[in-house]
């Protein structure tokens, strides 16, 4: 995966996209579930994230208390110390990583904690999940991090002839 690449035509679609997901609003939430289900499944068909993990190298997922318990114990440490560790608050309160890339990732992209993660990596990109209209702007954000993202607004565009 050329990141660089994907980098450039990510900020070259941005402005469309973003009048993309505006009226995205507009639209009957059955119908969107529909077309970004569809799409999700052909890109992911396509797109090995192995390849790029890009998500993992960028960005943070939230830390729910139930997420700190589970690798804390993956890890051997207790929560607090996981915590002290690894996590910060950020603007919104919420726990997050300390750094990018994200300390679990290894230099081939495999997880070490990939069966502990936290629920946010494991429904990442959240492309093929219900009621897609409540996190439009989640997933247009994610069209500058996600190559699949990216593939699957495009796919959506065509599908809805926008």
């Amino acid at each position: 995966m050329d990141l660089e690449q994907f980098r450039k035509q990510a900020e070259k679609l941005k402005k469309g996209n973003q009048q993309f997901f505006n009226k995205l609003k507009l639209r009957k939430p059955k119908e969107l579930d529909n077309v970004f289900h569809e799409a999700h499944e052909e890109a992911f068909a396509k797109i090995d994230c192995l390849t790029c993990a890009n998500c993992c190298k960028t960005t943070s997922p939230i830390f729910y208390q139930k997420d700190i318990e589970r690798v804390s114990k993956a890890l051997k440490l207790k929560p607090g110390a996981f915590i002290e560790k690894y996590l910060r608050l950020d603007e919104d309160n919420d726990y997050v990583l300390q750094v990018a890339p994200c300390p679990f990732l290894n230099p081939d992209n495999y997880c070490s904690i990939y069966n502990d993660r936290p629920n946010a990596c494991r429904e990442y990109p959240h492309t093929d999940r219900k009621k897609i209209q409540q996190i439009l702007d989640l997933t247009f954000k994610n069209t500058l991090v996600c190559p699949a993202v990216l593939r699957i607004t495009e796919e959506a565009k065509r599908k809805l002839k926008l």
